[in-house]
C-alpha cells in the first residue's frame, strides 16, 4: 500500500500589518508577506474527495487576518509564532512552518524576515 506524505500551503499572503519597533513603523501598517506550510498525517490508500479528509486552508486564510486585526506587533518573530500557534490548533495538522517577511523595508533587498517551524506531538 502506498503512503503519501502530505502538505498544504499558502504562499505570499499579503497583508497590511502594524509591525515594527521604530517610531515610524508604529504610524501606519506595513505590507507583510506570509507563507504557511502545514504537514498533515500521512495518507494510506485512496484520498477521499471530501474536505473532511484534509485541512481546509480557508481556516488560515480567514484566521490570519483576524489574528493581526487591530494589533501592533513589535517583532516579526512574535507574529510568526502566533501564526504557528494558530496552525497547531487545527485538527489534522502534524507540523507547520511559517515565513513572515517585510518586502518593502530595504530598497536593495527582496525582503527581510523570519521563519520558524513546529512539530506537533500525536
Amino acid at each position: 500500500m502506498e503512503i503519501y506524505n502530505r502538505r498544504i500551503h499558502i504562499r505570499e499572503f499579503s497583508l497590511p500589518v502594524l509591525i515594527g519597533f521604530y517610531d515610524i513603523e508604529r504610524q501606519c501598517p506595513q505590507r507583510v508577506l506570509i507563507d504557511v506550510e502545514l504537514r498533515l498525517a500521512p495518507l494510506t490508500g485512496t484520498m477521499a474527495d471530501d474536505v473532511s479528509a484534509t485541512v481546509n486552508y480557508d481556516l488560515l486564510h480567514r484566521g490570519i487576518p483576524k489574528l493581526v486585526a487591530g494589533r501592533h506587533f513589535n517583532l516579526q518573530e512574535t507574529l510568526c509564532h502566533e501564526i504557528l500557534a494558530l496552525c497547531a490548533s487545527l485538527d489534522g495538522v502534524r507540523g507547520a512552518r511559517v515565513w513572515v517577511r517585510k518586502p518593502d523595508i530595504y530598497a536593495d533587498c527582496e525582503s527581510a524576515g523570519y521563519e520558524a517551524e513546529v512539530g506537533i506531538p500525536e
